[in-house]
């Protein structure tokens, strides 16, 4: 779907409000197909951004798993390493 779209759930530390509006503001923003909203539009699309990142915000908050928390850090070296192979 989107690549900007990162995965928020089971990290430490845990997905902040800014990272779970960013993935939401992603999301509306690929379903509407518009980056900026027109005038008419603008209520839609932000009541839509702030709607999804309370849903988001919630789902994260509610998953269950018995892996261990991943280290952001390492999963950004893993990402730029993959990057780097895919793009070299």
């Amino acid at each position: 779907m989107c690549r900007n779209i990162k995965t928020l759930a089971n990290f430490e530390p845990p997905a902040t409000n800014d990272e779970v509006h960013d993935a939401a503001l992603q999301f509306v923003r690929k379903l509407s197909g518009s980056t900026k909203p027109s005038r008419r539009n603008e209520h839609a699309f932000h009541h839509a951004v702030e709607a999804i990142a309370a849903i988001a915000r919630e789902l994260i908050d509610s998953l269950e798993t018995n892996q261990e928390p991943r280290n952001r850090e390492e999963e950004a070296a893993k990402a730029k390493a993959r990057s780097a192979l895919r793009f070299a």
